[in-house]
């Protein structure tokens, strides 16, 4: 849409209020309201003014004046709002210069898709993310100098089986049998339905939903595919509608990878691809039906994972599902069909078209745009660089002894270590500028002072459980 078609939209929806949401460094939406009598035209090249160093991982305080630029592509009635509200996705820009702002998550992703373009390798990258979620009844968590914890509850939790709920109707899926169940031991069917509906109505093409592996509400809704920008746009509505559609209910939505000991964690499968005028360019006559580009591409994947690890499972909570046993891929391999693997070559369609890697190691925790622009660099980088994947592996990794483990690199095992890896590997994120020297040290050292160092000072209860009597 035009600006003109923007504000005719939105007086056709009898919009009163108009909602910018743009998103912060760490990957979280922020956003602010104005009256209808704001939206004219110049708006959209004007832009109106915030304090950009109230933002996480922004402006210092002396630089604080910033601009939200609103883009008119992503006009969308906001379904949750009492008064009708016309939501837009903003651009971040330097008032002085009007340059686009470098720590804008979303301008990085404009940025990797402009970097594919003057590549001459293609026009379009494809991404589809396939982001898990659990749905809780009850979570409380506090801390403070002389003590911490946490309690999350759901009326599903295999832990409940014996508690008096004024009855306990049982049906309680167990660890690691939540995949699938039907109803009654599936009891969010309808609300996931709610939440797909409102994706449609925000104009996400949908493709199905269900209950996930572990207990206690885990639920998995995928979207169809999209280009990266406007998939990372799609998986913000896709959060934003998952957690209010949750509460609407009295429950509570988290997209955070390990909230329970013993049971499968929440992972975001990535699947992506290239195109060129319409056409695919990872279908070929290889292995798995790929082409050289294809593993080319997930040679670039592989050869920088480590350092990707450090957008594509961005908290210290991430490395806690990144285990082995919980089906969260651990060690840098490929195969076909083999959901052992970290990149995964999906068998489901002999179709070209349909032709995509499954990057398996990422979680929902991460920022959309910073995660998906990554991965499309190293993916580049592998396609420039002619990296040779290796062999494929199609044994079960889970199940392979040491002695094979040990020729099979390894993700990092800690959020810490993934900076390291970042901080050694990342001139491939620095072509086209997509990826500032800026902006990948203001990564390292936010998750550092913020996320990794607070958490390394705290004592924890199974330190207690382990020590007290020591």
């Amino acid at each position: 849409m035009t600006a003109k078609e923007v504000i005719d939209y939105a007086k056709k929806n009898n919009a009163e209020i108009v909602d910018l949401k743009f998103m912060d460094f760490p990957g979280t939406w922020q956003h602010f309201s104005v009256p209808m009598s704001e939206m004219e035209e110049h708006l959209f090249e004007d832009g109106l003014g915030f304090d950009g160093s109230s933002i996480r991982g922004w402006q210092a305080i002396n630089a604080s004046d910033m601009l939200v630029v609103p883009d008119a592509s992503t006009a969308m009635m906001d379904p949750f709002m009492q008064v009708p509200t016309i939501s837009l996705i903003c651009n971040i820009e330097d008032p002085m210069t009007r340059e686009r702002y470098s720590r804008d998550p979303r301008n990085i992703a404009l940025k990797a898709e402009a970097y594919l373009k003057s590549t001459g390798i293609g026009d379009t990258a494809y991404f589809g993310p396939e982001a898990e979620f659990f749905i809780f009844d009850d979570v409380r968590y506090d801390m403070g100098p002389n003590h911490a914890a946490y309690f999350v509850d759901s009326r599903e939790g295999t832990w409940n089986t014996g508690r008096d709920e004024g009855p306990n109707l049982g049906h309680k899926p167990r660890h690691k049998e939540g995949y699938f169940p039907a109803p009654p031991a599936d009891t969010l069917q309808d609300i996931r339905t709610e939440m797909m509906q409102l994706m449609e109505q925000v104009g996400i093409a949908m493709e199905c939903h269900h209950h996930e592996v572990a207990t206690a509400g885990q639920c998995e809704i995928d979207m169809r595919y999209e280009s990266m920008v406007k998939c990372a746009d799609n998986l913000m509505w896709f959060k934003y509608i998952v957690k209010n559609v949750a509460r609407r209910h009295n429950k509570t939505a988290t997209f955070m990878p390990k909230p329970i000991f013993e049971d499968n964690g929440s992972g975001m499968h990535v699947h992506q691809s290239i195109w060129k005028g319409g056409n695919p360019l990872f279908a070929g006559n290889g292995y798995a039906g790929f082409s050289e580009m294809g593993m080319h591409y997930i040679g670039g994947i592989l050869k920088h994972a480590r350092a990707l690890a450090a957008f594509t499972s961005p908290t210290t909570n991430s490395f806690k599902r990144l285990v082995p046993g919980f089906e969260a891929p651990v060690n840098l391999a490929y195969s076909s069909r083999n959901r052992s693997a970290a990149v995964r070559i999906p068998m489901y369609s002999p179709s070209p078209k349909a032709k995509r890697l499954e990057c398996r190691f990422p979680d929902p925790s991460a920022n959309g745009y910073l995660a998906f622009s990554a991965m499309l660099m190293a993916g580049l980088d592998g396609i420039e660089n002619k990296i040779d994947p290796g062999e494929p592996m199609d044994k079960n990794i889970y199940a392979l002894g040491p002695e094979e483990l040990a020729n099979i690199p390894a993700l990092p095992a800690s959020l810490d270590e993934a900076m390291e890896c970042l901080q050694e590997d990342h001139d491939f994120l620095l072509k086209g500028d997509v990826f500032t020297q800026d902006v990948v040290e203001t990564w390292i050292e936010y998750k550092r002072e913020n996320e990794i160092n607070p958490l390394r000072l705290r004592p924890h209860p199974f330190e207690f459980y382990n020590y007290y009597d020591a």
